[in-house]
């Protein structure tokens, strides 16, 4: 048995690499693309922004639907691989006609506004089916947190090869728009790739009754709305999701246009993903001594400082690099805890309403990531016209003190704003501690 949850918490670990490869490669660069590689007029790009967040609302509200496909599936190979594999091959495909910077004027905008809803879409399949996997392999909260903290070590590594290599890579070729396209294949098949070791190497447990049958539209609503524990998780998540995706995204930015020096950002990056990595490897040694509630507040406090210290680091890149350490290494923690708090509310939902519904809960994941990711992109693109960073044809080399201050407030008091309203919504209205799920589980049993 111990063979088995280390060989599945392995090949469950080591397949976020190449996804989070592939995700980050368009959830951090797609816009910067838009805005400085293609060069395009501001209405073509301000169309293309509003496609990327309307887009991503609109489909975030088809997860759901998903999830319950993926829960009704029977088949040899299990519910979720298949949702894994298909998923994976579409949404590479369409990731690569992304970045092929198709047509001029209207379409473009409209090749690539049905390129990146058919992108949205395949990848929500894949990526509900993935992590609907986490509660699969064990019940237990603490094996969950050792999967759950070693699954985001690896898609921390895959991220931060992305974001350390994606400006040095693409300046080196040349930063062409046939630059990027290539950059785009590459990732897309390591990305295929990385699949192929969960799909092949993880053995699913069947936890839901065997006699159990299929879910209905109607359950399915009910198996969201009834649960109470993951609508405040959601909630929670979502808030936390847009001021993370905010930060993140601006960050090119930041070094670019309020510290003067581009070439920077790798070394920021590179200095937060050490860290990351760092906090992620400690944390199940640091969940042993303090409860989730404990860890939660110590990552909120960590984030409120870094975000003090950042708003006027811009005069020296030690500050920038201190603020952001203790920004993203407070969001390390919230992040694991979010996924822990997901994974429980499964059984919740079986405790409270008598049937097991993984991927529609996990539904909620992919949802509040693409809602977050969505305002967020919504948030930098009316900054960057606003700032006056964004000009008819292209991009300004300076901006005055007035387009800095507004960048600085939509990249931390906006964002910080949130996660700290998100933790109150927390406190106030989580309530699965360690006892409480111990007892859930006997409940079960029974």
């Amino acid at each position: 048995m111990k063979n088995l949850e280390s060989r599945n918490r392995v090949c469950f670990g080591l397949g976020t690499v190449g996804r989070d490869m592939f995700y980050s490669f368009e959830a951090n660069t797609l816009l910067y693309f838009l805005s400085d590689v293609l060069s395009l007029p501001v209405w073509v790009f301000a169309a293309a922004s509003m496609i990327l967040s309307v887009m991503r609302i609109f489909d975030a509200f088809n997860d759901p639907i998903t999830g319950l496909v993926i829960d009704n599936i029977r088949s040899p190979w299990g519910k979720f691989k298949p949702a894994i594999a298909v998923g994976g091959i579409l949404s590479a495909v369409f990731s690569v006609l992304l970045f092929a910077g198709i047509g001029s004027g209207w379409v473009f905008v409209i090749v690539f506004g049905i390129s990146y809803l058919l992108w949205d879409v395949s990848f929500g399949i894949n990526d509900i089916g993935y992590w609907t996997l986490l509660p699969v392999l064990s019940p237990d909260q603490k094996q969950r947190e050792k999967t759950g903290a070693f699954a985001r070590i690896c898609a921390n590594i895959g991220m931060y090869i992305v974001m350390v290599a994606w400006q040095p890579v693409t300046s080196a070729l040349g930063d062409t728009p046939k630059a990027w396209f290539w950059c785009a294949v590459v990732i897309a098949v390591v990305y295929l790739l990385g699949l192929l070791i969960p799909l092949l190497g993880i053995k699913e447990k069947r936890t839901a009754p065997e006699n159990q049958e299929s879910t209905t539209l109607r359950q399915m609503f009910r198996a969201l709305l009834k649960n109470d524990q993951l609508m405040w998780t959601t909630l929670a998540m979502g808030l936390f999701m847009v001021g993370y995706c905010t930060t993140v995204n601006f960050a090119v930015y930041y070094m670019k246009y309020l510290f003067g020096n581009e070439g920077m950002y790798v070394v920021l990056v590179a200095v937060v993903g050490v860290a990351q990595l760092g906090t992620l490897s400690v944390y199940p040694m640091v969940a042993r001594r303090m409860n989730r509630r404990q860890l939660y507040t110590l990552g909120t406090i960590l984030v409120v400082i870094g975000y003090a210290i950042f708003f006027f680091a811009e005069i020296s890149l030690v500050l920038i690099a201190l603020g952001a350490v203790l920004v993203f290494v407070g969001q390390a923690f919230i992040q694991t805890l979010m996924l822990m708090f997901l994974a429980d509310t499964v059984e919740y939902g079986q405790w409270k309403l008598g049937k097991r519904n993984e991927s529609i809960t996990f539904s909620i994941q992919p949802l509040i990531n693409k809602i977050g990711g969505a305002l967020a992109t919504g948030i930098v693109s009316l900054t960057l016209i606003f700032s006056g960073i964004k000009v008819d044809g292209g991009t300004v080399d300076a901006i005055d003190n007035g387009g800095k201050l507004i960048i600085k407030l939509a990249m931390f008091a906006v964002p910080l704003l949130m996660i700290v309203v998100g933790y109150i919504v927390y406190l106030k209205k989580y309530k699965i501690s360690e006892e409480f799920y111990g007892k859930i589980l006997k409940d079960l049993e029974k």
